[in-house]
């Protein structure tokens, strides 16, 4: 039985490059030094030109909602308490072909509420934030762009809390 949320690993060569921009507030996605092929999830080798030359690329953070689902009940009772929550898939401006998971959220940059599921329609507009969880963790959530109060937001990479 699960008691804690689960928490990723950071410390893996392949992606902790990845969690140490999440720290910083932005969103980073692996890219191929050969072919220029932006990839997530992260990866040891291109899915393109089998490359394993790898650097990373900074992204806006901005992009649309693609798909999600609503769960009720929770998957694992260490998440009753947040029933019923959204899981969402983003589609991200700079690379339309890449698609990261994270929960949707109202109001200002610093309340971190689930968005109500009336708000959520296929392709809203979403920016990312991320939520520290751990000491070494931050994870994606995604602001209705509609609801984003800090001007600032909407110019960087998001931002961090």
């Amino acid at each position: 039985m699960i008691d804690e949320r689960p928490l990723p690993v950071t410390d893996d060569p392949a992606d902790a490059p990845m969690w140490e921009a999440a720290l910083r507030g932005e969103l980073v996605v692996q890219a191929c030094v050969d072919c220029g092929r932006l990839r997530f999830p992260p990866r040891p080798m291109c899915p393109d030109c089998q490359s394993l030359d790898t650097g990373w690329q900074k992204l806006s953070g901005r992009g649309q909602l693609w798909s999600y689902c609503v769960a009720h009940p929770p998957l694992l009772p260490v998440f009753e308490k947040d029933a019923p929550y959204n899981v969402a898939v983003i589609q991200l401006d700079e690379a339309p072909t890449l698609r990261i998971f994270g929960r949707v959220v109202d109001g200002s940059e610093t309340v971190h509420q689930l968005a109500d599921p009336g708000r959520l329609e296929i392709g809203v507009r979403l920016r990312v934030i991320f939520e520290k969880v751990a000491d070494d963790v931050a994870l994606p959530l995604f602001l209705l762009e509609d609801d984003v109060t800090d001007p600032a937001l909407l110019g960087t990479a998001g931002g961090k809390h």
